[in-house]
This record gives C-alpha cells, sequence and structure tokens, in this order.
C-alpha cells in the first residue's frame, strides 16, 4: 500500500513526545492535564493506524480514550464528547470545566458548538486560501474577506466571555477555552503563511478596542496554563504540515473537508 502523502512528516511513536500533536488530542490532553487525572499517552501515526488502536477504534479516530467500565475498557471518541465525558465521571478533580447551572451550561455549549461549527472550519479556509496566480496579497480580495470573517467569528465569541475571566467562563479554565485553545496557540500560522492574521496591536483597536483587549487578556491567560505548555511544542516542529495546509496540499480529513466546502468531519 502506497504511504499517505503527510506520514512521513509525523514521527514513529515515541511516549510523550509532544512533536505535531493533533488539535483535537491536545484538548483532551489538556483536560487531562488541568484536572490531575491519571493517564497513559499512546502516540500513534495518524496516517498509519496500528492494530492497537483499529481493536479499540476500528475507525481509527484520534484521540480515542479507552474507559473504564464495569465489563471491561470501552472506546471513546470525539474530543468534546471526551471532554464532557471527563468533567462528568472525575467530579472530584477540578477544575470544574462547565458551570453547575443547567442554564449557563446549555450556555457555555452554545459556545463550545461556535468553536466548532464556525471559528475552526474559518480557521482553515483562511489558512487554505490560494492566492491567485498574478495577484499580490495586498490585492486579492479573497484572502482579505477570509481573514476579515475569521476575525469575526473571533470578536463574536470574545464579546460572549466573561467581562472580567480571564477565561471565557470566569477566573477559571473551562470546556470553552480547551475547545478553542490548541487553535489559538497556533495563530502564527498566518503570520507565518498568510501574509498577517489582523488583530490590531494595543490602542489601533478603534471601535472593537475593548473586544481586542478582551481577547488579549484571553490568549494571554491560556498561554501562561503549565497544560498549554506541557502539550505544545515549539514551532519549527510544526511547520512542515502547516506549510501543506497553507499550501493546500495536507490530505486530513480536515484539510479535504475545508477543500470540499465542508463543515468540520
Amino acid at each position: 500500500m502506497p504511504s499517505h502523502p503527510d506520514s512521513d512528516i509525523y514521527p514513529e511513536a515515541s511516549g510523550l513526545a509532544k512533536l505535531l500533536v493533533n488539535k483535537h488530542i491536545q484538548r483532551v490532553w489538556l483536560a487531562l492535564e488541568e484536572k490531575q487525572i491519571p493517564y497513559e499517552y499512546i502516540e500513534v501515526n495518524p496516517y498509519n493506524k496500528p492494530d492497537s488502536l483499529l481493536i479499540l477504534n476500528p475507525r481509527g479516530l484520534v484521540p480515542t480514550l479507552s474507559c473504564p467500565t464495569e465489563t471491561g475498557p470501552k472506546p471513546l471518541y470525539e474530543s468534546t464528547v471526551i471532554l464532557e465525558y471527563l468533567e462528568e465521571a472525575y467530579p472530584t478533580h477540578g477544575p470544574k470545566f462547565l458551570p453547575e447551572d443547567p442554564y449557563s451550561r446549555a450556555q457555555a455549549r452554545i459556545w463550545i458548538d461556535y468553536v466548532t461549527s464556525r471559528i475552526i472550519p474559518s480557521f482553515h479556509r483562511f489558512l487554505q486560501y490560494q492566492i491567485p496566480s498574478g495577484k499580490s496579497a495586498d490585492q486579492d480580495a479573497g484572502l482579505s474577506q477570509l481573514r476579515e470573517e475569521f476575525l469575526g467569528h473571533l470578536k463574536t465569541w470574545t464579546q460572549e466571555m466573561h467581562p472580567d475571566g480571564p477565561f471565557f467562563l470566569g477566573s477559571e479554565i473551562g470546556l470553552p477555552d480547551l475547545v478553542l485553545a490548541p487553535w489559538a496557540v497556533r495563530l502564527w500560522v498566518f503570520d507565518e503563511f498568510k501574509h498577517g492574521l489582523g488583530i490590531p496591536l494595543e490602542g489601533n483597536g478603534g471601535a472593537d478596542e475593548v473586544v481586542w483587549a478582551r481577547w488579549k487578556k484571553w490568549i494571554n491567560a491560556v498561554q501562561a496554563r503549565s497544560s498549554i505548555r506541557e502539550t505544545t511544542s515549539e514551532k519549527e516542529h510544526y511547520l512542515p504540515i502547516y506549510r501543506r495546509y497553507a499550501d493546500d496540499k495536507a490530505q486530513s480529513e480536515l484539510a479535504k473537508a475545508t477543500r470540499a466546502g465542508r463543515g468540520v468531519p
């Protein structure tokens, strides 16, 4: 069987290596670190799935969590589902990722869904966009439109944050933060590959100055978490795979869905 086009970018499994960790995996890893739940991290190449993963989860999806049950270990996948499972299955492990009040929990889920349904697809449309031949970045309306769309989604999400924070729901990190954090700490890709992200510098935000100040307070708080530092590698290790995304050559399911105009698979 021929090698997958992206498979050689991923290293062989090597224990707790942080190299190129998938953003959906990082969501779960962050939760485990934040709650200090004992776990075993088993690294796999997502394009050369080992039998050990396929036996547990025939679909071969990552992350896959092996959950203890009365009848033995059972698999769970989909990162947001796993996050809610960890919140419910380990109630004595803090911090609490969702509010106790049912209405506030439901509101939090709306903005968790907004990350998945709006922000992440927009992130990838922006990153995978190709400037037409013969045009420069400052001449291309398509790139500008996708940049503004992405920034608009960030602003909408930010406007729903707790006013003081520093996190989305308040003083403690929560599920909305964990769901977006792996993408937020990689926003440098737009400066690297797409001629700038476009978030204004302090004092240059105009009518959106307050919104962007709140965003910066949030991202600074997220980046300061030890869980982020422990699960994120150095920029140089990410450059090869993100260059493939920026050139619209990546073959992940998310990249292919973006190319086809579909949502997050």
